[in-house]
């Protein structure tokens, strides 16, 4: 019988953030920074004769929380909903505030509880090595992963140290 051989070792690294990311607007800012601006110096490179960009997000999740209180600020229910792109959130998030018949049936007040909101996008990266690693980003941290090459993590280290948001 045949073992399994390690080929790779690949890496992840997290940086905890001192506080979360402040808005919805905040974070899609910072997110389509990297991915227009390519602070890392990623390479375009083609899967299958088909062209891919250098850096491109593979995977978005915001999730919308709506509380209901009552005249005296007691929480008589929540609603929540996620969405895969930060259009949908907002609209979601309309939607929900908007929403008479289900504030009418939990019986309170609709309000955005922006703090427990959540935000998650995954970005691609294809790093001039020829690696392909993943930067995602959410509220509470930064994650590097699928990396070997540790020039990727210092790059992206010293890139979020000049990022107020990040800090």
């Amino acid at each position: 019988m045949t073992d399994f051989v390690e080929q790779t070792v690949t890496k992840t690294a997290v940086r905890k953030l001192a506080t979360p990311i402040g808005s919805s607007a905040d974070f899609d800012a910072l997110v389509n920074s990297v991915v227009t601006t390519n602070p890392w110096g990623c390479t375009a490179y083609e899967v299958s004769g088909v062209a891919q960009p250098a850096v491109s997000k593979s995977r978005e999740t915001y999730t919308a929380r709506v509380i209901y209180e009552d005249v005296d600020g007691k929480t008589l229910g929540t609603a929540t909903a996620k969405a895969g792109s930060i259009a949908g959130f907002n609209a979601v998030n309309t939607e929900l505030l908007g929403n008479t018949a289900l504030a009418t049936a939990i019986g309170g007040t609709a309000i955005r509880d922006t703090e427990g909101e959540s935000y998650s996008c995954t970005i691609k990266c294809h790093h001039p090595n020829g690696e392909l690693y993943n930067v995602t980003f959410t509220r509470q941290n930064v994650r590097v992963s699928s990396y070997t090459d540790d020039a990727i993590k210092t790059a992206i280290d010293t890139w979020a140290d000049g990022i107020p948001d990040l800090a």
